[in-house]
């Protein structure tokens, strides 16, 4: 029975040091994967799942390194479970290969599916609320209200977008776009 260790980041920049150093104990390999959970394809995960065996156990520190939703893990765990695959969650010290533990997974999993959907849904509510106070959101607009206007003028005097675009050091699809928002 092997003992394999599944970590994964979501970007390049994340760090796995805390999945690894709670399973480099517990594990004979780790594999280590960067990239969103919600990536329509996931290489490492799927060599890893590919690999296993009947009587290995398949191990993640936090259920969502793993799984996309609540059927997901769900739908995961029973193919599995029908290869004679076990999984842990490490840290939560829930382990498949028990019925308190396929039931202690069914329902972390579904606790872990309405916490980021109440996460989801708290920051499209907050997001709300600040654009209604006015609050503006996302990347700072390149150009000053001044300068579109200024562009504009331009732009309807013959100059091309391009030529404008460049006195701004702006892309000419920058422009253009600001122009139609303006």
């Amino acid at each position: 029975m092997r003992t394999i260790g599944y970590l994964r980041v979501s970007t390049a920049e994340q760090r796995p040091d805390r999945q690894i150093d709670g399973l480099k104990m517990i594990c004979d390999e780790l594999h280590i994967e960067k990239l969103s959970a919600v990536s329509p394809h996931r290489p490492v995960y799927e060599r890893v799942i590919a690999s296993l065996r009947r009587g290995d156990m398949l191990v993640v520190w936090d259920l969502d390194r793993a799984f996309r939703s609540v059927i997901d893990a769900l739908s995961e765990a029973e193919k599995l479970r029908a290869r004679g695959v076990h999984f842990r969650i490490a840290n939560l010290s829930i382990d498949t290969s028990t019925p308190a533990g396929i039931f202690v997974y069914t329902m972390m999993s579904a606790l872990a599916e309405f916490e980021r959907r109440m996460l989801s849904q708290r920051t499209k509510e907050g997001l709300a609320a600040a654009r209604q106070r006015g609050k503006r959101l996302g990347r700072p607009p390149k150009l000053t209200p001044e300068q579109l206007s200024d562009a504009r003028t331009r732009v309807c005097a013959g100059e091309t977008t391009r030529s404008v675009a460049e006195d701004f050091h702006v892309a000419p699809w920058t422009l253009s776009r600001a122009l139609r928002r303006h």
